[in-house]
C-alpha cells in the first residue's frame, strides 16, 4: 500500500437530481415498511424537468396485494413524493414540488423472485439476489471514514443546514463538493485542492455577489476541514463554471442509484455494484453493504486494524453466505483469517444470513429517505437511524478472538 499520495473524493448536495431520485425512491421504501415491516419494495425514479417517474416492484400488505391499490394508496404516494421533493427545497419554474407531472408506474413483484426469497417449510428466507457487497472503516476521521469523503459530504451538509435556515439566501438545492489531500505516511497531512459548485439565486455570478458566495464557501470550508489541512497553497475552485443558476432536475436527469461511490466510500474502496436506495432490506445489496461496513467499523474501533474492507458474497434465494473476506491491508493486530473466523463464530448476527442481517440490525422499519444524502455510512446512530454505525461488537470480537 502506498503511503504517500493524492487522493479525491466528492460528494453532491440533497438537490443534486440523483440524490432527489434517491431520496423519492427512499421515501416510498419508509412510506411502505410504514404500513407493513414485511413489505417488498424495489422503486426507481426518474426525474427531469417538471416530471417525476416512479417505476419498479412491490408488494405491501394493506397497501397493493393481488394487483389492487388500496383505497387512496396511489394519492398518499403522490403526496409522499411531493413533500419530498418540498422538503429539499425545490419551488422553481423548472422543477416545483407542487406543480410538476407525476406518473406511478409501480407493479407486483414478480412471483419468481419472490418464491427465492420467502421462508417456505425448511427453506430459510433468502437472499434477494446474488451479488457481492463490501464494507470499509479506516481511522483517518472520528466516523471512521475516508478524510475525503467526510469532508466532502459535510461542507454540502453545512450548506444545506444554513440553505434550511436561511442564514445562506443565496443558495439553492443543487451542489457538488470535491476534496483532494496529499497523504504522507498515509496519513492526510494537507488540503491541496477543493472543489465546491452550489446553485445559486440569480445575481450571484459576478460582482459584490459572488465575493458574498465565494467567501462564505471558504467559510464553511475553514468549518469543516482541520485548521491544520489547509494553508496558503490550497487551492479553491468554487462555481469554476462561472454560473450555475439552472440547476437540479430542470438542468440534468436525475435517477435512482447513480451516485453509489458517493453513498459508500468515495472511492477509496471497493463497491459491489448494487446501488442502496428503493431497495428493502431482503434486498442484500442494501442490508450485506450495511452489515460489511458495521463489521469493518467495529472491527477498526476494537483497535484489530487501522483499515479494513469486507466483502460477502451471496446467491438469490439462498440464505447462506457464499463467502466472507477480510483484508485489514497489512495494518492488523492479529491475523485477517483469524478475524474471519471469529466473525462466523459470533452467534448474534445469525451466520450473516438475510433475515439474520435483518434482525441484528433492526432494518424493517421506515429508517431509510435519511440515508439518501451526504452517505450512508459515518453517520451517527440515533434512535433506529444508523444502526450499522454502531460499535456494538467490539466486545463480542475481541472475546471471539480471545478464546
Amino acid at each position: 500500500m502506498r503511503s504517500n499520495y493524492l487522493f479525491t473524493s466528492e460528494s453532491v448536495s440533497e438537490g443534486h437530481p440523483d440524490k432527489v431520485a434517491d431520496q423519492i425512491s427512499d421515501s416510498i421504501v419508509d412510506l411502505f415498511l410504514s404500513k407493513d415491516p414485511e413489505a417488498r419494495i424495489a422503486c426507481e425514479t426518474l426525474t427531469t424537468t417538471q416530471l417525476v417517474v416512479l417505476a419498479g416492484e412491490i408488494r405491501c400488505k394493506g397497501v397493493f396485494e393481488n394487483d389492487q391499490w388500496a383505497d387512496g394508496a396511489q394519492a398518499e404516494i403522490e403526496r409522499t413524493v411531493r413533500e419530498t421533493v418540498k422538503k429539499i427545497g425545490y419551488e422553481q419554474s423548472g422543477f416545483h414540488w407542487e406543480t410538476f407531472r407525476f406518473e406511478n408506474n409501480l407493479h407486483a413483484q414478480s412471483a419468481h423472485i419472490a418464491q427465492g426469497v420467502d421462508a417456505s417449510g425448511n427453506k430459510d428466507e433468502g437472499a434477494g439476489d446474488q451479488g457481492i457487497m463490501f464494507g470499509f472503516a479506516c481511522d483517518e476521521t472520528p466516523d471512521l471514514m475516508p478524510a475525503t469523503l467526510d469532508y466532502s459530504h459535510k461542507i454540502l451538509a453545512k450548506m444545506a443546514a444554513d440553505r434550511h435556515a436561511g442564514t445562506a439566501p443565496f443558495l439553492e438545492p443543487d451542489a457538488k463538493s470535491q476534496v483532494t489531500l496529499r497523504f504522507e505516511h498515509g496519513k492526510p497531512v494537507a488540503a491541496t485542492a477543493i472543489v465546491v459548485s452550489t446553485q445559486h439565486a440569480p445575481g450571484y455570478d459576478n460582482g459584490a455577489n459572488e465575493a458574498e458566495l465565494h467567501a462564505y464557501v471558504k467559510s464553511v470550508i475553514a468549518d469543516i476541514l482541520p485548521a491544520e489541512l489547509l494553508s496558503d497553497a490550497t487551492e479553491y475552485h468554487i462555481n469554476p463554471t462561472g454560473s450555475f443558476e439552472i440547476g437540479g432536475p430542470d438542468g440534468d436527469a436525475g435517477l435512482t442509484g447513480r451516485k453509489i461511490i458517493v453513498d459508500t466510500y468515495g472511492g477509496a474502496a471497493p463497491h459491489g455494484g448494487g446501488a442502496f436506495s428503493g431497495k428493502d432490506p431482503t434486498k442484500v445489496d442494501r442490508s450485506a453493504a450495511y452489515i460489511t461496513r458495521y463489521l469493518a467499523k467495529n472491527i477498526v474501533a476494537a483497535g484489530l486494524a487501522k483499515r479494513c474492507t469486507i466483502q460477502l458474497a451471496y446467491a438469490i434465494g439462498v440464505s447462506k453466505p457464499l463467502s466472507l473476506y477480510v483484508d485489514t491491508h497489512g495494518t492488523g493486530t492479529v491475523a485477517d483469517d483469524a478475524i474471519e473466523t471469529a466473525i462466523a463464530g459470533i452467534a448474534k448476527l445469525g451466520g450473516l444470513t438475510p433475515r439474520g442481517i435483518r434482525t441484528h440490525l433492526s432494518l424493517n422499519k421506515p429508517i431509510y429517505q435519511p440515508t439518501a444524502a451526504y452517505g450512508h455510512f459515518g453517520r451517527k446512530p440515533e434512535g433506529d437511524l444508523f444502526p450499522w454505525e454502531k460499535t456494538d461488537l467490539v466486545d463480542d470480537l475481541k472475546a471471539a478472538l480471545a478464546a
